[in-house]
């Protein structure tokens, strides 16, 4: 059994900022549960091209609101507590915080390794260990 503390996390390698977000990666690929789980805030007032070409991902909105458009057919759904979005499809988005601060709760497949940033194409690298 794995038991771990949002707290302890935070405090830990685990927690990984950048300028328009912070992701705490609570269960990572070593972990070995085959996805990985985060805890993440998205900034109010940023916008983050996300393109995750490796990874599907679920998003869960815990607080906080903003939006989320996909780059293929320029649709924008709004986010707010309750919703929950599924890039089951690899989609390119621009996430867009609102006025204040989305709280997150996120899904990885394949998990990810734990000090991921997008790259210049808003793309996670793979990890070529976690597949097949």
């Amino acid at each position: 059994m794995i038991v771990r503390t949002l707290k302890e996390c935070e405090a830990s390698d685990r927690r990984v900022k950048t300028d328009n977000w912070e992701s705490t990666r609570m269960l990572l690929k070593d972990d070995k549960m085959g996805f990985s789980f985060h805890i993440t805030t998205i900034y109010a007032g940023t916008t983050t091209h996300i393109w995750y070409k490796n990874h599907l991902e679920s998003v869960y909105c815990m607080a906080g609101d903003g939006e989320i458009e996909t780059v293929s057919d320029g649709k924008v759904y709004k986010i707010e507590p309750g919703t929950l979005y599924i890039l089951d499809k690899n989609d390119e988005h621009w996430l867009r915080g609102g006025k204040t601060d989305m709280k997150m709760a996120c899904v990885f497949n394949p998990p990810l390794s734990g000090k991921e940033v997008h790259d210049e194409h808003g793309v996670y690298p793979v990890d070529e260990s976690v597949i097949g």
